[in-house]
């Protein structure tokens, strides 16, 4: 079938804060000089905020700057924090450190417990009342180049295609969306993103992006335990102290709790797993008060950017851009990402209605990334550049040289640290010691397939698998034979499982593609780089209702 096309001035993949804050503002600035820019999101999740997930703590700062009437407007920031507490938890207790040893980024005055999702969908909201056009359900597929190898625009997914590659009965073809200049907003470990970077060379020069995987849940518990406004975030048990990661749980909403887990993936020991370390998290006393007698009402995760402002990559190229966590712009050591995105799509939406007014179109967006370079976004990445360096020093000697970093000296000592890939941390197996886990108890703790089931996720089964492996033989070859097949322990979804015959003989990988809640990290942690995430069809996935 002949495939249909579209022409917008902009387009923009992906509708989290970043991209819809791009749309917005590039709306606003056409308003303000009576000009006309059209502008076309599209979004993979089957609605807006369906593949939006965060703890989250939002700090306005950026929002207060694309709309300073936010608050009249009704968005849903309807949380303040209240109460900020820091804990070190041991296996048999705890202590608390005093809000007054802590750095400026681990407190949260001034700022709002939220639903991304929810704030996303308001961000839709206005974004079309604006005249943006949104069209969630439609996964871009794949770039388009032009002849002089500019980007212009993308194709999404075709819809209906058999697991054998080939049309099935409800086949129909994508569409060519095509634009004088395209913003990536993927996401995390964005798809096109990915291949953008390589084909452009945008990490020469830069370290490689490294990666936390978060994992959350959403309780509502009963009203006597509930602390609305309190965050609070851990470090320590469960995990040994040279594995990077910690907790959150936010109180907010009506008896809401959100309840998370971030695992460092440059972690070294095969045999962990960042899903059976949150449930364990979950017993500890200090944890358990809070939950036990709730129902358990939402499940998600996700991968988390964390290499800060070393990892970034050359935000721009001939024709388009990276926004958002597609580039990286999150800050680990606060814990928070979307102001960051916010503030990077309303950067690239000037430099992108200076270009339009210019007559320019498919160049390089020099203005972006040098207004990036004076902004306050750069100077708070900047801060906390070597927050994830000094973690990897493991937890005590780690936490030790980041406060002397941000107390001391402010964050601005003379040095930046850098990072190495996470697929490269992990050890063999014969070098490591098995963790024992214990079984979930159905009422605290949880087996992954009951989890899966809460993330609403689903996926055409008749349909390429979109978790592609570029050598067939190494699931078994490596990573079974050196690793003990990690892929089983750390999908936090059950995807990947290594099957035997009757007599327990002749191993193989089985992909339960079905069950991918689009986290990336296989796409990240997988020793050899043999598996590559792809877009499924567009609509597709877990549907994250108020995550």
């Amino acid at each position: 079938m002949q495939r249909e096309a579209m022409d917008f001035d902009v387009l923009i993949v992906g509708a989290g804060p970043a991209g819809l804050a791009a749309a917005i503002r590039l709306k606003q600035l056409a308003t303000e000089t009576a000009r006309e820019v059209t502008v076309c999101v599209i979004e993979k999740g089957a609605e807006i905020g369906a593949h939006i997930l965060s703890g989250a703590v939002m700090d306005p700062r950026a929002l207060n700057e694309l709309f300073p009437d936010w608050k009249e407007k009704g968005a849903p920031l309807d949380t303040a924090v209240a109460e900020d507490r820091f804990v070190f938890l041991k296996t048999n207790g705890s202590y608390r450190i005093p809000n007054a040893l802590l750095p400026d980024c681990f407190l949260n005055h001034g700022n709002y417990i939220v639903s991304l999702g929810s704030v996303c969908k308001w961000l839709a909201i206005q974004a079309e009342a604006l005249g943006v056009e949104i069209y969630p359900g439609f996964a871009g597929a794949d770039v388009l180049y032009d002849d002089d190898g500019s980007v212009k625009g993308v194709a999404t997914g075709d819809m209906g295609v058999g697991r054998d590659g080939n049309p099935a009965a409800a086949y129909q073809p994508g569409m060519d969306l095509r634009a004088k200049y395209t913003l990536f907003a993927e996401g995390c470990r964005g798809h096109l993103g990915k291949q953008l970077e390589a084909r452009f060379a945008l990490r020469e020069g830069r370290d490689p992006q490294v990666y936390g995987l978060g994992i959350k849940e959403l309780w509502e518990v009963p009203a006597q335990q509930h602390v609305k406004g309190l965050v609070m975030h851990t470090a320590g048990w469960p995990l040994p102290a040279d594995t990077y990661g910690g907790s959150w749980m936010y109180h907010y909403g009506e008896n809401l709790v959100s309840v998370g887990f971030v695992v460092g993936l440059n972690y070294r020991n095969p045999y962990l797993s960042p899903y059976e370390e949150f449930q364990r998290y979950k017993t500890h006393p200090d944890i358990r008060g809070f939950l036990q007698g709730g129902r358990r009402i939402a499940y998600g995760a996700r991968a988390i950017a964390a290499g800060g402002v070393q990892a970034l990559p050359k935000l721009v190229f001939r024709g388009g851009a990276l926004i958002g966590d597609d580039a990286g712009f999150l800050n680990a050591a606060r814990i928070k990402g979307s102001h960051a995105a916010i503030k990077s799509g309303m950067l690239a939406a000037v430099a992108i209605a200076d270009a339009l007014a210019a007559g320019r179109s498919s160049d390089e967006l020099k203005a972006y990334p040098e207004t990036f370079e004076r902004s306050w976004l750069k100077q708070e990445l900047n801060k906390t550049r070597n927050f994830k360096p000094y973690m990897k020093r493991g937890l005590y000697v780690g936490a030790l040289l980041f406060g002397i970093d941000q107390q001391l000296f402010r964050g601005k000592t003379p040095w930046t640290l850098h990072h190495t890939a996470d697929h490269t941390a992990l050890e063999k197996a014969a070098e490591c010691k098995p963790i024992e886990y214990p079984k979930p108890d159905g009422s605290l703790t949880f087996d992954r397939l009951s989890s899966v089931f809460l993330s609403n996720t689903n996926h055409e089964e008749n349909q390429p698998c979109h978790l592609r492996l570029k050598d067939p033989n190494a699931p078994i070859s490596l990573n079974l034979a050196l690793y003990d097949a990690p892929e089983q322990r750390y999908c936090p979804a059950g995807v990947y499982e290594i099957v035997r015959d009757a007599m327990g003989a002749n191993p193989r990988l089985q992909i339960n593609a079905q069950n991918c809640v689009h986290c990336k990290t296989c796409d990240i942690k997988d020793p050899s780089q043999n598996i590559v995430w792809v877009t499924p069809q567009g609509g597709e996935g877990p549907v994250y209702a108020a995550m």
